[in-house]
């Protein structure tokens, strides 16, 4: 692709133990593309997704974020980057249970230096652009399935993230339920100009996506925007005939 890549990896391999996850990944994600991984049960899809976000470190590799490598930094300093860069949404939205939604979306901006009373007013602003106004002081476990997804959804894109990770989003939602987080999660960060990174096993939550990238026994076995752009040059080259 001609975009200049803003997250990428380079010869990736990640081993547990003597099973290889990853096997040599090559992968370019241009700045606000939104981009799902496919592939099935062990195929490596969630361990790139790791890989990727800096939670875990490549045995072989590298990964960049623009001109800063990911994957050589310390876990401290990886962990500095998650907090201020990158926002996370995970299939069973890991909200803090003890917490309202508001303080649920508010505590990542406060860990990373934000006053309380700053990052309060964001998570308001965010609980309302989400349509979860009057869901602000209720605990997750009093809210339905969606509603606490969309909570985990404000809470990762509170801290203008650069890239959203999502690793199964809709997993625990009935089809309409995640059809709406879907269109609200790839609308959202193409407004906000967030890169999108997701890991699903759907066929119709990766349709969302700008591109997709298929996974098999840790290597890239198809990827979309490779073959659209094989077929432009082959058209290019047919009208140059």
């Amino acid at each position: 692709m001609t975009t200049e890549a803003m997250l990428a990896g380079r010869g990736l391999v990640k081993k547990f133990g003597s099973v290889p996850a990853l096997a040599g990944v090559d992968i370019d994600i241009p700045a606000g593309q939104t981009l799902a991984i496919m592939g099935p049960s062990g195929s490596g899809k969630s361990t790139l997704l790791h890989c990727l976000s800096g939670i875990l470190a490549p045995n072989s590799g590298e990964v960049t974020l623009g001109n800063r490598q990911v994957s050589g930094l310390s876990d401290a300093k990886r962990s500095q980057l998650r907090l201020h860069e990158f926002g996370f949404v995970f299939q069973d939205g890991q909200l803090i249970p003890e917490l309202p939604a508001r303080e649920n979306v508010a505590l990542p901006l406060m860990l990373s230096g934000t006053s309380r009373r700053q990052a309060l007013r964001a998570a308001d602003e965010w609980l309302t652009r989400l349509g979860l106004e009057t869901e602000s002081q209720r605990r997750p476990g009093e809210m339905s399935g969606g509603q606490a997804q969309r909570v985990a959804i404000a809470r990762a894109l509170a801290v203008n993230p650069s890239v959203v990770f999502a690793d199964e989003p809709t997993g625990a939602l009935d089809q309409a339920t995640g059809h709406e987080v879907m269109q609200l999660l790839t609308v959202t960060a193409r407004r906000t100009g967030s890169t999108l990174v997701l890991v699903t096993h759907d066929p119709q939550v990766a349709a969302w996506c700008d591109r997709l990238v298929e996974i098999r026994d840790g290597r890239i076995h198809a990827d979309s925007a490779a073959e659209r752009a094989q077929a432009d040059v082959q058209v290019e080259a047919g009208e140059a005939r």
